[in-house]
């Protein structure tokens, strides 16, 4: 093993640009990697800049069609076809987007690569996480699944076994639609319930083809769940799964648009809970999968406030050069903040807030919202992997 984590970035990643007005607002990738330069992680953490995904990579999951399709639109964004999930509201089409997409892709790939070939143990692309693109259609905000793709590649590399963990707030549909009949591919989302929110999919019931039962696990949260609620059911289902499973790798999406500044979704978790999540994926790396582990970004919406405060964190968690919660954010930070936005930035890497939460084992309460979803989905998919759903 040559280092502890890689930081994969291009700065042309940042050309992942829907317009003017759309969420995806690519500021937050920029502001992300200019807090992790201020906090001087560049110094801890290999910085490292892979080329784009050529076709046969992304044809790990994408049809020939779909490439095709998206080469057309990225040449002229009025030639896009609708059928496919190009050049709609959620999903418009720009020049270049096969290029830059195929980039951010690129960046996945790359760190599952140097993981599985023991280069580092962690790799980390905060702009990847692109979890709702399908084989043959763009989705919610996604042209290329670049986790699915990452994926993919370390199966191709012989791993028998990778889990996913997709903590962001929107169900993994792209992720589990990949794998949902590969037995190989353990794929866990912990997300709000769908009848809220897009993608309308990720119930408890949904648990993987015939040839992978219990190989999609599904999470499905009530609105409004905040920090104590989400911790216990994320601790109540992910670690018994993954000590039963035994991955060869972790990848987790890390989106972070559980937050609750956050304006497209219904969850009220604080960056301090989300830290707290990021801490675990880094431990069941390290207790699960020889800390072989592939961290993403994902979702992510209020981008100054949440995004590069969160997604920094999580570099720094990989670096095991962890920053204090109460650590003030750089003023030269903020400062650049001004400048782009004319908004003052966060002070601190911290919402205030110490997240703790009662665990499983402590007891179910029947009238709990929280503890009837997290029974649901161990009564659907424990029993597939030998473990009893009620302790």
């Amino acid at each position: 093993m040559s280092g502890e984590a890689r930081l994969m970035w291009d700065q042309g990643v940042t050309r992942y640009d829907f317009g003017p007005g759309h969420p995806m607002d690519p500021l937050r990738l920029d502001l992300t990697m200019r807090l992790v330069e201020a906090f001087g992680l560049d110094r801890h953490i290999e910085v490292v800049a892979a080329k784009a995904a050529g076709d046969s990579t992304l044809r790990l999951v994408h049809d020939a069609d779909y490439l095709a399709a998206v080469r057309r639109a990225s040449a002229d964004p009025s030639d896009a076809d609708q059928w496919m999930g190009l050049g709609t509201p959620d999903t418009p089409a720009f020049v270049d987007m096969h290029d830059v997409s195929a980039l951010i892709a690129g960046q996945s790939v790359a760190g599952a690569e140097d993981i599985w070939r023991g280069t580092v143990r962690h790799a980390v692309n905060f702009a990847g996480g692109l979890h709702h693109a399908m084989p043959s259609a763009a989705s919610g905000f996604c042209v290329y699944n670049d986790a699915a793709i990452a994926i993919a590649r370390l199966l191709e590399l012989g791993a028998e076994r990778v889990a996913y963990v997709d903590l962001d707030v929107h169900h993994g549909d792209g992720v589990q639609t990949a794998f949902w009949d590969d037995p190989r591919v353990l794929t866990i989302s912990v997300h709000e319930h769908p009848r809220f929110l897009f993608p309308g999919t990720g119930r408890p019931e949904e648990t993987g083809g015939p040839g992978a039962p219990g190989g999609a696990v599904n999470l499905a949260l009530p609105a409004g769940t905040s920090d104590a609620g989400w911790l216990r059911a994320l601790h109540a289902v992910v670690p018994e799964l993954l000590a039963e499973f035994h991955p060869q790798a972790l990848v987790t999406q890390h989106g972070a648009d559980t937050h609750f500044e956050d304006p497209l979704a219904h969850l009220t978790l604080s960056l301090d809970a989300q830290r707290a999540a990021a801490e675990a994926c880094h431990d069941w790396a390290h207790e699960h999968a020889e800390g072989r582990w592939l961290a993403l970004g994902g979702g992510g919406y209020a981008i100054v406030d949440v995004v590069p405060r969160i997604w920094t964190h999580l570099v720094a968690i990989a670096a095991h050069r962890p920053i204090e919660p109460e650590a003030l954010t750089p003023e030269e930070w903020r400062s650049a903040v001004y400048v782009r936005t004319r908004e003052g930035g966060p002070q601190r890497m911290t919402d205030g807030r110490r997240p703790s939460w009662r665990g499983w084992e402590a007891g179910y309460d029947p009238a709990d919202e929280v503890d009837q979803a997290v029974l649901a989905t161990r009564r659907a998919v424990f029993p597939a992997h030998g473990l009893l759903p009620e302790h």
